[in-house]
């Protein structure tokens, strides 16, 4: 069987193909490889993550370090030596002559002699001089700096300069450099939080009451496998992020109302808004991806939720046409860039462009467009994205609004429950900042269909 270093090797090599995730290939990985203990399994992933988090900074100390230009460094080489690094400078239990004599042995499996020589010589010099990284002047260019020292893209420090500013922006690079807690959504149809607080205490897991979401719990230093725990395989609760379950308390549905969750993926939000009506009612949980759609019906089962209706669709295409009704209320949890949750997806600092962001905002708005034609006079729709991106939240509420003219934005606080308030803005929307409130960053606005 092979190590984790190794297996950690091999999935950042695949990772580098653009169109695969990370998430995707650790679960081949560990499909492949079944008999990867806890531990192991928990270290890989560390790993991984580990260097997609700090990958930039990881090349700027390689760059110092070597004559060689990082632009010729075949990426399964330089994947070695960002494994290595990683532990030397980020896992102070991991020996650096373990890391270092690690990286080697990978070097002799992967390459010719030139290259355990280039490999072994690079980090030993690294070693040596471990504490005097050369980082660029953060007065003479402080993009390049924060780039490099906090480990994200230039485009998209610049971005956040132009935005936010360089205090709001260091503090949010910060944040979401941070290993995010797991949270979780009780199933208010089977039992209250508190209860289940007690019942994961008896599972040797130590929740806390999440600081906004009433269903929401907070694993502290939980290190196992959600889906190993008793309570999950019960129902008793579902993984979602506190962000994520305060929008459905938005749109706050009730029992009897149908609904339409349009972009569903794997069924967190179309879940918890049939919770919120007691299961009583339809929810319309429409996603283009059949395989998303199947994980979603066995979530279904596992939470005995049975009014759900599971639709494979696309939500750009024509809806009017595919869904010959109307809705009290939809919520457009669109495909975004993704910014505001890359605390839990690293790979999305390299995987996303500045074009990417302007090819999503334009798909969002043809989402939303072709919801609101389904809406119910008097009905209520959600815009929902995990980014942290204007043209992708403001603006694209803005052009929805100039393209239906039937559509009324409204201040969320006149709709939410009051322990939300703290959580929107002058203008009306729901903004949560990795930094500020400890949880994802999204962005939410709500739309009402006039008379």
């Amino acid at each position: 069987m092979d190590t984790p270093r190794n297996l950690a090797l091999l999935v950042l090599n695949k990772q580098a193909h653009k169109f695969i995730t990370v998430d995707t290939c650790l679960d081949e990985i560990f499909r492949q490889n079944p008999n990867l203990n806890r531990r192991d399994r928990a270290f890989l992933v560390h790993l991984v993550q580990g260097v997609l988090r700090w990958r930039r900074r990881l090349d700027w100390i390689i760059e110092q370090s070597s004559d060689f230009p990082i632009k010729k460094i075949t990426p399964p080489v330089l994947n070695i030596l960002r494994l290595a690094l990683y532990q030397i400078y980020f896992m102070d239990r991991v020996p650096e002559s373990a890391a270092v004599n690690e990286a080697v042995n990978q070097a002799k499996k992967n390459g010719a002699r030139y290259i355990v020589s280039f490999v072994n010589g690079i980090l030993r010099n690294i070693c040596k001089k471990k504490d005097d990284v050369d980082f660029p002047d953060p007065d003479e260019n402080p993009v390049l700096f924060f780039s490099v020292f906090y480990a994200y893209p230039e485009w998209l420090v610049d971005k956040w300069f132009k935005e936010w500013g360089s205090e709001f922006t260091e503090a949010l690079l910060s944040a979401e450099n941070r290993v995010p807690e797991l949270t979780i959504r009780v199933n208010r149809l089977r039992l209250g939080r508190t209860a289940l607080i007690k019942r994961l205490s008896e599972e040797g897991v130590h929740g806390r009451r999440t600081d906004y979401s009433p269903d929401g719990i907070l694993l502290e230093n939980f290190k196992g496998r959600v889906d190993e725990l008793e309570s999950f395989r019960k129902g008793l609760f579902q993984v979602q992020d506190e962000a994520a379950q305060i929008t459905s308390h938005i749109l706050n549905p009730k029992p009897g109302q149908i609904i339409l969750d349009t972009c569903a993926g794997l069924g967190g939000k179309s879940t918890h808004l049939a919770e919120l009506m007691a299961d009583n009612g339809q929810v319309m949980a429409l996603d283009i991806s059949l395989k998303r759609l199947v994980s979603l019906v066995k979530n279904l089962k596992r939470l005995s939720i049975k009014s759900i209706q599971p639709i494979v669709a696309d939500a750009s295409g024509s809806l009017s046409s595919l869904l010959r009704l109307k809705f009290d209320g939809i919520v457009v949890d669109a495909p975004c860039s993704g910014l505001g949750v890359l605390s839990r997806h690293p790979d999305g600092k390299w995987n996303r462009t500045e074009e990417d962001v302007r090819r999503l905002a334009i798909v969002q708005e043809t989402i939303l467009n072709e919801a609101a034609s389904l809406l119910k006079t008097g009905g209520k729709m959600l815009y929902v994205t995990c980014t942290i991106s204007k043209e992708e939240n403001e603006e694209v509420v803005k052009r929805c609004l100039a393209e239906n003219r039937d559509l009324q934005l409204e201040n969320i606080k006149d709709h939410a429950p009051e322990w939300v308030h703290d959580l929107v803005d002058n203008e009306g929307f729901l903004r949560t900042f990795p930094h500020e409130h400890h949880m994802d960053g999204f962005f939410s606005a709500l739309f009402i269909k006039k008379e």
